[in-house]
């Protein structure tokens, strides 16, 4: 009996510690996002000179908790002949996918919910499931409009999640592991210029701009392109599914600026030797990544489908295949002096 009780005491006392943990991430990567939802607005409105959200709070900060309060209080409208079941499954699958997705991800050297050695297979794993939700909500709405819409979005987050897991595989070259902790440990030695974006440093580009086209972002939001499809996969929504597809998209952004800091820019390591290492770097990182995110939805024009097509398949697929070759041979026969590699071979 004493030993059952400290079987399921100790296992119950580990689910307690897993749920704070994740709970503690869930509830701050949430708060962000209302700031960041800020922030991107008001950096659209400068560059259109206008002033952006002003009146709700000092400065307009609560603006997005507003927005926030008047989703959840509208009335959820169900389209006729809609299939109830699966169009309300729809937003939660892509919110509940963008929230887990976040479990991998260290914000520290130990901070981190679960610390996988296959990191990295675990946010494809997540990110390929993603084009569900959208799928689901455009077949489920029972209009054609929002059913082009999500095949759309379909087709475009499959076509540049390709060059995305290229260009990952040649930082998984040069650390020699899928732990994401371990990519980041492996860039420590002499601050910025030990960091993998001079060695990828084409790759960094090539990431950014299909995270843009990954997340339907600007000019990459042909899904929700309202000139040609109504808005696109989510048009029959309102109200809290609709804010659950919102916030799914948006804390998916977010976790591209996550990656590409882990994966490129060190993560939480100081970019000068003689300054702590800390969360704050990460955190500095992942705003400077959010505001190219916003700078690029203000400053360039929305692409024709053809020409993003084009631009993923005939163009980043092959420039990523060849990085990874590239990358390959020059750690198999130590090109530049192990410049490419951080790990022994063989070792």
């Amino acid at each position: 009996m004493e030993f059952m009780t400290d079987f399921f005491g100790f296992y119950f006392g580990t689910f307690l510690v897993i749920l704070g943990q994740s709970l503690l991430v869930i509830v701050l990567v949430l708060v962000a996002l209302a700031f960041l939802m800020y922030a991107d607005r008001k950096i659209w409105a400068a560059v259109q000179m206008r002033k952006g959200p002003n009146m709700v709070g000092v400065f307009g900060l609560l603006q997005s908790f507003a927005d926030f309060i008047k989703y959840i209080v509208k009335e959820v409208v169900v389209p006729a002949g809609a299939d109830k079941p699966v169009f309300f499954l729809a937003p939660m699958v892509t919110f509940i996918l963008a929230v887990v997705a976040w479990a991998v991800i260290p914000f520290n050297d130990g901070w981190v919910v679960s610390d996988l050695n296959v990191g990295i297979l675990y946010i494809f794993a997540i990110g390929s499931l993603e084009v569900y939700g959208v799928i689901m909500g455009g077949w489920a709405s029972n209009s054609k409009y929002p059913f082009l819409g999500s095949l759309r979005s379909a087709a475009q987050m499959i076509s540049y999640e390709v060059s995305i897991g290229f260009i990952i595989v040649g930082v998984l070259i040069s650390t020699g592991s899928l732990n994401l902790s371990a990519i980041v440990n492996a860039q420590a030695g002499y601050g910025a210029l030990s960091w993998y974006w001079l060695p990828h440093l084409p790759m960094v580009a090539l990431f950014f701009i299909s995270a843009l086209a990954e997340t339907n972002r600007p000019p990459f939001d042909l899904p929700e392109a309202e000139a040609e499809l109504v808005a696109g996969y989510q048009v029959e929504y309102s109200a809290t599914p609709f804010l659950l597809f919102m916030i799914g998209e948006l804390m998916a952004v977010v976790l591209m600026t996550a990656l590409i800091s882990i994966l490129f820019f060190g993560g939480w390591l100081s970019p000068v030797s003689w300054l702590p290492d800390g969360i704050h770097w990460l955190i500095l990182k992942m705003a400077f990544w959010f505001f190219m995110f916003a700078m690029a939805k203000a400053l360039v024009p929305r692409y024709r489908y053809d020409q993003l097509m084009r631009l993923g398949w005939k163009v980043f697929l092959p420039i990523s295949l060849g990085w990874v070759v590239f990358v390959a041979a020059a750690a198999q026969f130590e090109w530049f002096g192990g410049f490419y590699i951080r790990w022994a071979i063989g070792g």
